[in-house]
C-alpha cells in the first residue's frame, strides 16, 4: 500500500503547479511538450504581428508621415525600447497579483485593440498627410497633431498590451516543466533554443511577406494581416488552456527585496553571526509543500544577511529568512550582467532603423519587375538565426559537452560572451561595407544628388547574417540566463530582465543619433547623419559602435568573473549532468525529436 500511495504522488508535479482552480495536477494529464506545442505556435503568430508592425516602421514614417532620419529612427527606437521595457510592469501584475495565465489575457486584449487601432490609422486617408513624391521628406506635408496622435496612440496602446504578454508568454511555456523530475528538467534544457526556432518562423513570415505587401500592396493590407495574425494567436493561445500548469502568485518580488534592504539598513550595526544555523529561516516543511526551494544562506553582499540576524523584532520589515535575502541577492548579482547585455541591444535596435535606411539607397531590382524591400533584409537575420540555432544545439552542443561535462555544452555566460564577440565583428564589418558605399557614391555624384547607389543592396548582407548568428549566441543565452538564475519566485521579474535590456538599447541608441547627430553638425560640419545618407558618415557612427563594443566586452569580462551562479541551480545541473551521462543522452535526444 505503501508503494502505491507513493507512486500516486509521483503521479503530480513537485514544483507547486496548479490548474486554474488551485488543484494540484498530474503530470501525466498537464504540462510538458503537449502544453508547450500551444504556446510555441502562439508565439509564432504573435511574432508575425509584432514584427509585422516594427521591421517596416522606420519607412511608414519616413515615406507617409514624411519624418526625417534621425527623427524618424528615434522616433522606432523609443517605441521599440517601450515595447521591451513595459514587462516589467507585466511581471510585478503578474507575481503579485494577477498570476502569469490572467495577466496574459488581459494584455492580448489591451495588444489587439493597440493593433486594430493602428490597422485603422493606416488605412484612413484622414488620419494620415496627403501623398508626397518628393524624396526629401522636409519638403513634404508633415502630419497634423490629431494624425500623429491617433497613429503613436495605437503603438503605444499595443505596447502596453506587450508589456504583459511578453514576459508572461515564455514563462508560462518553461512553467509547463517539472524542475523536481529530472525528465522533464533535461526536456526544459532544449526548451529555449526550440522556443527562439519556432518564433523566429514568425518573425520571417513578417520581414518578408508582410514587408513586401506593405511597400507593394498597402499599408491597409500589410498592418491588416498582423492584426488577424495576432487575434489567431490568441484563440490559440485559449484552445490549450486545459494542458497548462499553472503557478500561483507569490506576492511583490519588489516588495519582498524592499524589505530585505529595509531590514539591513535598520539593523546595519548588528553582527552576523559566524554559524549562519543561527539566522532566521522558516521550517523546510514552509517550502515543500509550496514546492520551493529553501536557500542556504551565502556570503556574498554579507551586508543583507543583517536582515536575517534574530532580534526582539519579528517584523517583516525587521526581519526576514534567509531564503528571502538570497533571493534578493540573486536579483541583485544579475544586475551588472544586465547592464553588460546593454550595447549589444543597442546594436540590434539598428536592424530596424539604420540598417534599413541603407537599403533604401541601393539597388533592389533582383528579377523582372520584382524589388526587394529594404527591411526583408531583416528576414536574413532570422534565417541566420534559424541556422545557427539548430547547428549549435545538434551538434556544437553534443561536441562540447563531452569535454565540459556541461549539459549545455558551455556556461550561459560563455554563450553570452561568443556573442558580444559577433556584435564587434558586426560593426567592423558595417562600418567597411558602408565605407564602400560612400565611395561609391561620391563617385557617381550622388552625395549631392542623393539618388540610388548603383550597387546591389546584397552588400548589407554580411551584417545582416552576423546579427543573426550573434542573436542564436547571446540573445537566446540571455533569455535562458535569466529565467534560470531569477528566484522560483521571482521568474518573470527574471524574464523581464532579458527585455529590459533591449528596451533600454533602443533608448541608448535614441541618445546616441541624437547626440551623434548634434555634436556632429558643430562648428559647421554637415554632421554624420543626414536625410541624405550619401552625403553623412555612417561608417564613422558603425566604426564607433565597434568601439564601444570593445569596451563593453572588457567590461562584461569583468563582471562575469566576479558573477556567482544560484547555488541549487549549480547543483542542480551537476546533478543532472550526472543523469544525462548514465543515459547517454537518450532522453534529450528522444524527447527534442517529437518537436
Amino acid at each position: 500500500m505503501a508503494g502505491e500511495e507513493e507512486s500516486g504522488q509521483d503521479d503530480y508535479t513537485k514544483d507547486g503547479t496548479v490548474d486554474l482552480k488551485g488543484n494540484p495536477v498530474l503530470r501525466s494529464k498537464r504540462g510538458g511538450w503537449t502544453a508547450c506545442s500551444f504556446v510555441v505556435v502562439y508565439e509564432v503568430f504573435e511574432r508575425m504581428a509584432y514584427y509585422g508592425i516594427s521591421s517596416n516602421l522606420i519607412i511608414y514614417l519616413t515615406n507617409k508621415l514624411h519624418q526625417g532620419t534621425v527623427k524618424s529612427a528615434n522616433n522606432v527606437t523609443n517605441w521599440v525600447g517601450t515595447v521591451w521595457m513595459t514587462p516589467i510592469l507585466g511581471a510585478y501584475v503578474a507575481d503579485a497579483l494577477l498570476g502569469r495565465y490572467w495577466t496574459f489575457l488581459i494584455a492580448s486584449a489591451i495588444y489587439l485593440m493597440g493593433m486594430s487601432l493602428l490597422t485603422v490609422a493606416v488605412s484612413v486617408d484622414g488620419l494620415k498627410p496627403p501623398h508626397c513624391v518628393d524624396k526629401n521628406p522636409a519638403n513634404c506635408e508633415k502630419a497634423n497633431t490629431v494624425q500623429l496622435a491617433v497613429f503613436f496612440g495605437a503603438l503605444y496602446t499595443l505596447a502596453v498590451g506587450t508589456g504583459g504578454t511578453k514576459p508572461n508568454i515564455s514563462t508560462i511555456g518553461a512553467d509547463q516543466f517539472d524542475e523536481f523530475d529530472p525528465k522533464e528538467k533535461a526536456q526544459k534544457l532544449s526548451f529555449f533554443n526550440w522556443w527562439m526556432f519556432s518564433i523566429f518562423f514568425g518573425t520571417l513570415f513578417a520581414n518578408t511577406v508582410l514587408v513586401y505587401i506593405q511597400d507593394n500592396v498597402g499599408w491597409s493590407l500589410g498592418y491588416g494581416l498582423p492584426t488577424a495574425g495576432l487575434a489567431i494567436s490568441i484563440i490559440i493561445f485559449l484552445a490549450g488552456t486545459p494542458f497548462y500548469r499553472h503557478k500561483k502568485p507569490t506576492g511583490s518580488p519588489f516588495t519582498k527585496m524592499a524589505k530585505v534592504i529595509v531590514a539591513a539598513l535598520r539593523k546595519w550595526r548588528v553582527t552576523v553571526p559566524v554559524d549562519p544555523k543561527q539566522l532566521y529561516e522558516l521550517d523546510l516543511q514552509e517550502y515543500t509543500k509550496k514546492g520551493k526551494y529553501r536557500i542556504n544562506s551565502t556570503p556574498s553582499i554579507r551586508f543583507l544577511n543583517k536582515a536575517c540576524v534574530k532580534t526582539d523584532s519579528t517584523s517583516p520589515w525587521m526581519l526576514c529568512p534567509v531564503t528571502q535575502v538570497e533571493e534578493t541577492k540573486q536579483i541583485l548579482r544579475m544586475i551588472p550582467i544586465l547592464i553588460a547585455t546593454f550595447v549589444p541591444s543597442t546594436m540590434i535596435a539598428q536592424i530596424h532603423t539604420l540598417f534599413i535606411k541603407q537599403g533604401t539607397t541601393l539597388n533592389r531590382h533582383v528579377v523582372n519587375n520584382f524589388n526587394i524591400p529594404p527591411a526583408s533584409l531583416a528576414g536574413f537575420v532570422t534565417l541566420s538565426m534559424l541556422i545557427s540555432v539548430v547547428i549549435y544545439d545538434r551538434v556544437f552542443v553534443k561536441v562540447i559537452r563531452k569535454r565540459t561535462k556541461n549539459p549545455r555544452g558551455i556556461s550561459l555566460l560563455q554563450r553570452m560572451g561568443i556573442g558580444m564577440v559577433f556584435h564587434i565583428g558586426i560593426m567592423v564589418v558595417a562600418s567597411m561595407t558602408e565605407r564602400y558605399r560612400l565611395k561609391v557614391a561620391k563617385d557617381h555624384g550622388l552625395d549631392v544628388t542623393g539618388g540610388q547607389v548603383p550597387l546591389s543592396i546584397f552588400i548589407l548582407l554580411p551584417q545582416f547574417i552576423l546579427m543573426g548568428t550573434a542573436d542564436a549566441f547571446l540573445e537566446v543565452a540571455k533569455i535562458e540566463f535569466f529565467y534560470d538564475q531569477a528566484p522560483e519566485s521571482m521568474k518573470s521579474l527574471g524574464t523581464s530582465y532579458s527585455m529590459t535590456t533591449l528596451g533600454a538599447g533602443n533608448f541608448i541608441s535614441s541618445f546616441l543619433l541624437s547626440t551623434v547627430s548634434r555634436v556632429t553638425k558643430e562648428n559647421g560640419h554637415h554632421g554624420w547623419i543626414q536625410n541624405n545618407l550619401n552625403a553623412s558618415h555612417l561608417d564613422y557612427y558603425y566604426a564607433f559602435f565597434a568601439i564601444l563594443n570593445c569596451f563593453n566586452f572588457i567590461f562584461f569580462l569583468v563582471v562575469i568573473k566576479f558573477y556567482v551562479y544560484r547555488a541549487e541551480v549549480s547543483d542542480s545541473l551537476r546533478l543532472l549532468g550526472e543523469e544525462l551521462g548514465a543515459l547517454n543522452h537518450r532522453v534529450t535526444d528522444q524527447e527534442t525529436a517529437t518537436i
